[in-house]
């Protein structure tokens, strides 16, 4: 037999957690148009992301260098990602560590040379 007041806690947790949520969500929203920060006029509806309204549908198909480039740039902001705990750990890892960095940072290289080579860095 399940005893329900051991979940009390747990439900009066759950409330509090959504009703600081609601709370954050709702009150700064309730205030601005209190306030009268809400005033949209065309300038502040206009398109901002890239500087010019935009010429074309938005569900229109990408470049697929765009994907490339994208991809790339995840690949090495991760290996920066591992350069960092593995700098801190260098005197811990020893030249085993730092080998298998230099093997690392090696194939990151020549798959860049390869990117670079194959022209999915040129933009046209």
């Amino acid at each position: 037999m399940v005893d329900l007041e051991q979940y009390l806690p747990i439900l009066i947790f759950l409330f509090i957690a959504v009703g600081l949520s609601a709370l954050f969500v709702f009150l700064p929203m309730g205030v601005s148009r209190l306030t009268g920060a809400h005033a949209p006029d065309a300038e502040k509806l206009s398109e901002y992301e890239c500087g010019f309204p935009a010429f074309d549908d938005s569900r229109s198909q990408f470049d697929v260098r765009f994907y490339l480039v994208a991809i790339s740039f995840l690949l090495f902001d991760l290996e920066a990602s591992f350069l960092f705990p593995w700098a801190v750990s260098l005197d811990v890892t020893g030249w085993a560590g730092w080998i298998s960095m230099v093997v690392f940072l090696g194939i990151l290289a020549i798959g860049l040379a390869y990117e670079w080579k194959m022209g999915a860095l040129d933009w046209d």
